[in-house]
């Protein structure tokens, strides 16, 4: 397939996102870049519930202070379930890093969330991430 669309390995998200704005924003977006928004939700159990139902999910995108909770506590969950997840927050302190494949610092440019998710999938395949996008920083050991 000379010309044709690369076959990504991760096709359904998550969004957990509290801001209404920023996760209308962000669906739209993956879903016109040909991802599956497999839920957007704003609270923690809803997102731990649609984790543990086994719902089908690549990767958890994941806002860190929710009106709720923390993201961390999906994060964790997700991670139980094999699920892989990015933080996508304004201010990351490292807690739950352990449980995440990389943060991306909010407000970030639309080609950078695309290219966060393309470096968590290239590094999960094997492949050698050439270049992060900006305010992506990526785990090694998740």
């Amino acid at each position: 397939m000379l010309f044709g669309k690369k076959k990504r390995s991760i096709v359904r998200l998550l969004i957990v996102e509290d801001e209404p704005l920023v996760a209308f924003d962000t669906e739209h977006l993956l879903t016109e870049q040909d991802f599956v928004v497999v839920g957007t939700v704003d609270r923690v159990a809803q997102a731990i519930a649609l984790i543990d139902e086994g719902t089908a999910i690549d990767l958890v995108l994941v806002d860190v202070n929710l009106a709720d909770g923390s993201g961390v506590d999906v994060a964790r969950a997700a991670f139980a379930r094999g699920v892989a997840v990015m933080f996508v927050t304004g201010h990351f302190s490292g807690e739950g890093s352990e449980f995440a494949r990389g943060c991306l610092i909010k407000p970030y440019d639309q080609r950078d969330l695309i290219g966060a998710i393309d470096a968590i999938e290239a590094h999960a395949a094997g492949r050698k991430v050439k270049r992060l996008p900006q305010g992506f920083r990526m785990f090694e050991k998740a």
